[in-house]
Parts: structure tokens; C-alpha cells; sequence
């Protein structure tokens, strides 16, 4: 029996981001996924926002992905757009990228950290014990894990085969999505009516994308050229001469959460945690960033550096942010699907949002910048995503981001050196003495006053804010990062305590 410390169930944006993330920190992590190659039929998402585009550059890999994709500004809300382009942020703007395309990109750089993807074959089941997980695979193998992370999409085995439950809302409209040839020209852009939305889209080589609202909810996975066409002829009174499609998929509204994003040695993450309406294109970006928060706190465990109950701050953090992407998915779905009464109060959050705070206020929900994870009190950087700064270092200039790249934590000391001994946890957080000039600035929040000190987590997003000789600094390399090695520890703490999870 073929053993891994990790194995991966689907090797989709969040499988590949996790495996990614994984192998950074030195862990034999596989990933089993259904299809032959990362070839994917249809387009699917069509984009990524801020924050995720931030995440790749705390990794070193977003230019791949600026590179093959468009600057644009993406973040909306119901049809409205909203522009982010004077937030705080090395990025105030999303990426039009093809969800192919963005697969393509990142399994290239999940091969050069030479992650072994088991392809042709899915994982039907598995059966956990005090010692690991044993995977059984459709071919009729089994893989041995000490954990097993369900990335399998809305459908997933494995949170079925855990258990775990998926409450939500059912689905009260469904939607095809084609690319397609047209025999005549349709009416492009983007419309709607009381059915739903629909559009018409230029694509290359002839085609024509195609979206439209059915006129009675169908939730069968599979979709036909015959369902098309009727669906066009409802709302266009013609189907334009539809023919040769080269991908017809359906989806629906319906909106559900796992109630648990863990049992056990099983884990979840992206659509296997979350389904809901793509309006927003929250989606993969959501699971992406399931993926950023769960790597390196899976990996200090299999490593031995920190506690089993770390992982209960996965569930603790990102079920909250996927739970208000469910929220505000479901009031957009009813806006852009309205009847009289509906549009009214559609026209009215339209004029709403051309207003500065609730645009700020939303844009920054959209594009994942404001997430805010509930570290206790404290200084307004904590739990929230450090910014990108540029900083000036005794071996040159350089900026957060950075120093992000190996997915290592980092005690960021902005005042003088000298005033923390770091080396009880020297073999896995980083400290970094350094300047800056200028203010300090986070989306909806505005300028903020700049701590002496920052300890930043692999997922970018602050643990903890203040003067070296804080009590609490210690205690939150300990949370985090597992107990340091023996020492003695400048700011009057001889050994750190013992860990624990922190509220939130």
C-alpha cells in the first residue's frame, strides 16, 4: 500500500493550490484526480479577484498569471460594478483568466514542486483510524494518508462518505451555460429580465459563449443541445440556429455549506464546503484562499511542530467568509432574477453603491480584501491580511510579499533589532528587521497606526501586533507555531506556554 502524508481529492484550483502549499513546507502530499490531463471543457470561472491575486504574489507566482490574463476591474455586486482601483493594495484591480487557463498556470507550478497527481482515477471511499485515513481509489487501490483533504467539488465523496452534513437552500433557478456556434447573429452583452439573466459572448474560433436562464428550475447535472435551444427560444422567441456545441453545462442557485469543514482525519475545502450561484466569481477564489489557509497549518501538524487542534482554527476561520459569500450570492441571484417589486429595490442598492462607503464597504467584501479573522482583540491589523509594504532590509530593499514566498511565518520588526531571541522558534519563523516609510492602510479601515512589530502567518494574514517585549508575542509563536525549543526569551518570558487554539 502506496503511503502519503496528504492526499488530495480533486485536482482542481483548490486541490492544486493546497498540494502546492503542502509541498512548500516539505510535505509528500498526492493528488488523485478523475480527468487525464488538466484539460477542462467549457469556461467555467472567468476570473480572479484582489486578494487571490495577492496570495499568489506572497507566493512568487502571480506574474505567470498576470501575464496570460487581463487587468480589469471584476468586483461587482448584483450588475453593479465596483471599482477598486484607489484601494490599498499592490493590486486594486481582478484578472480576466479562464478557469482552464488559471488550472493550466498553477498545475505547471505544482509540477515544478514535483507533486505526484494520480490521474484516471477518483476516490470512491475511505476509512479512518487513530494512525491515518486508508483512500480507496476507483481503480480498486488504496493509499494510505495520516490525513485526506475533499477538494472533489459540490458533489464530494468524501464529505459524503465523512458524514458531514450540507444544509442550505435548495435551488430555485437553473442556468445554462454553452459555448456553442450560433447559424445567426444574437443580441450581445449581458441581459435581464424576469427570468434571469442571459448573454452572448464573442469567443475564439467562431464561437459563441452563451448563457441563459431556464424557465422552469431543472437540477440534473447533465445538459443537452435540445434543453439549449428550448431555453433560448423561451426568453429570445429563437435559438439563433444553435449548433456544434463544444461544452453545455447547467448550474443552479442552490446555495449550501458543510457544517463542519473537518471530521477527523478529513478535511474540506473549496466547492466540497461550499456551493452556491457564481454571480461575483467568488467561487474559486473562496476555495483557493480555503486552500492558503488550511496548507501550512496542515503541514506544521504532519511535521510535529504544532498541535492536531490547530486544525480547528481552519473551520473556525474560513467557514464565517464562505457563510457570507453564501449571504451575499443569495441577495444578488434575487436581484438579477426580479420581479416589479424586486427591480425597485435593486434600483435602490444600485444608488446605494455609487455612494462612497457602501462601495468601499462592498467592493472589499467581493475581492476578499476585508476578511477579517476573529484573533481576539488588539491592534486593527490583527487577523486581517498584512499589507504589502516596502520595506528597506541591512541586504537591500524588498517588500512583504517576499518575503512570504516559502510559505514561512515571518516576525516582521519594524523598530530596533536586538529586542526579541527568536532562535526557540528559529528553525520555522523567520525574523526580519526593517524599515518603512510612508502610512499604513487597509481597505474600509483606512490608515491604521503602525505597530512596532507584526508576526504574519504563511497565509499572509496577521497573528498578532505589537512591541517586542509584549507577553503575548511568545504566547503567539506558541499558538501558532508550536512550542519553541528551550531558551531563554528576552521581554521577561522564560519558556512559552503551553499551546492552544486562540477564540476565532
Amino acid at each position: 500500500m502506496t503511503k502519503h502524508a496528504v492526499v488530495v481529492a480533486g485536482g482542481g484550483p483548490t486541490g492544486l493550490m493546497l498540494a502546492g502549499e503542502l509541498a512548500l513546507a516539505g510535505i509528500d502530499v498526492a493528488i488523485v484526480e478523475r480527468r487525464a490531463s488538466q484539460d477542462l471543457t467549457g469556461s467555467r470561472s472567468r476570473g480572479l479577484h484582489s486578494r487571490t491575486i495577492e496570495v499568489l504574489d506572497q507566493r512568487g507566482i502571480a506574474e505567470r498569471f498576470l501575464s496570460e490574463g487581463q487587468v480589469a476591474q471584476v468586483a461587482g455586486f448584483a450588475g453593479t460594478r465596483l471599482d477598486i482601483s484607489d484601494f490599498p493594495t499592490r493590486h486594486p484591480y481582478g484578472l480576466a483568466l479562464l478557469q482552464k487557463d488559471f488550472e493550466c498556470i498553477l498545475a505547471g507550478w505544482v509540477d515544478e514542486l514535483a507533486v505526484p497527481i494520480r490521474r484516471e482515477r477518483e476516490v470512491t471511499g475511505f476509512a479512518q483510524d487513530a494512525g491515518g485515513v486508508d483512500v480507496q481509489l476507483s481503480d480498486g487501490t488504496t493509499l494510505r494518508s495520516d490525513y485526506l483533504v475533499g477538494c472533489d467539488g459540490g458533489r464530494s465523496v468524501v464529505r459524503k462518505a465523512a458524514g458531514i452534513e450540507f444544509p442550505g437552500w435548495e435551488p430555485t433557478t437553473s442556468t445554462l451555460i454553452a459555448e456553442v456556434q450560433l447559424a445567426e447573429e444574437p443580441k450581445w452583452g449581458v441581459h435581464d429580465n424576469a427570468l434571469g439573466r442571459h448573454a452572448f459572448s464573442k469567443l475564439e474560433g467562431g464561437l459563441v459563449g452563451v448563457l441563459v436562464t431556464e424557465e422552469h428550475v431543472n437540477t440534473a447535472s447533465e445538459a443537452t443541445l435540445g434543453e439549449l435551444s428550448q431555453a433560448l427560444i423561451a426568453v429570445w422567441g429563437t435559438d439563433y440556429g444553435v449548433h456544434s456545441p463544444t461544452s453545455i453545462s447547467r448550474f443552479t442557485d442552490m446555495a449550501r455549506q458543510a457544517a463542519a469543514y473537518r471530521a477527523g482525519r478529513v478535511l474540506l475545502a473549496g466547492d466540497a464546503a461550499h456551493v452556491h450561484y457564481p454571480v461575483g466569481g467568488q467561487g474559486l477564489n473562496t476555495g483557493v484562499q480555503d486552500a492558503v489557509n488550511l496548507g501550512w497549518k496542515l503541514a506544521q501538524i504532519v511535521n510535529g511542530t504544532s498541535p492536531d487542534s490547530l486544525l480547528d482554527t481552519y473551520h473556525a476561520e474560513r467557514h464565517p467568509v464562505a457563510a457570507r459569500v453564501l449571504r451575499n450570492t443569495i441577495a444578488q441571484t434575487l436581484l438579477i432574477n426580479p420581479s416589479d417589486y424586486v427591480r425597485t429595490l435593486g434600483d435602490i442598492i444600485t444608488e446605494l453603491l455609487t455612494m462612497e462607503e457602501p462601495r468601499r464597504r462592498f467592493a472589499a467584501m467581493i475581492s476578499g480584501l476585508d476578511i477579517h479573522y476573529d484573533l481576539g482583540e488588539g491592534h486593527p491589523l490583527l487577523g486581517r491580511r498584512m499589507p504589502d509594504l516596502d520595506l528597506h532590509t541591512a541586504d537591500g530593499p524588498t517588500r512583504v510579499f517576499i518575503l512570504l514566498h516559502d510559505a514561512r511565518p515571518v516576525l516582521l520588526n519594524l523598530g530596533e533589532p536586538g529586542g526579541f531571541d527568536i532562535s526557540p522558534w528559529a528553525n520555522r519563523v523567520r525574523l526580519v528587521d526593517a524599515t518603512h516609510e510612508g502610512v499604513w492602510e487597509l481597505p474600509v479601515l483606512g490608515e491604521i497606526a503602525a505597530p512596532p512589530a507584526v508576526l504574519i502567518r504563511p497565509d499572509g494574514h496577521v497573528a498578532w501586533a505589537g512591541d517586542l517585549t509584549d507577553p503575548e508575542l511568545p504566547r503567539a509563536l506558541a499558538t501558532w507555531f508550536g512550542v519553541g525549543t528551550p531558551n531563554s526569551i528576552e521581554g521577561g518570558v522564560t519558556t512559552p506556554p503551553s499551546p492552544g487554539p486562540r477564540p476565532g
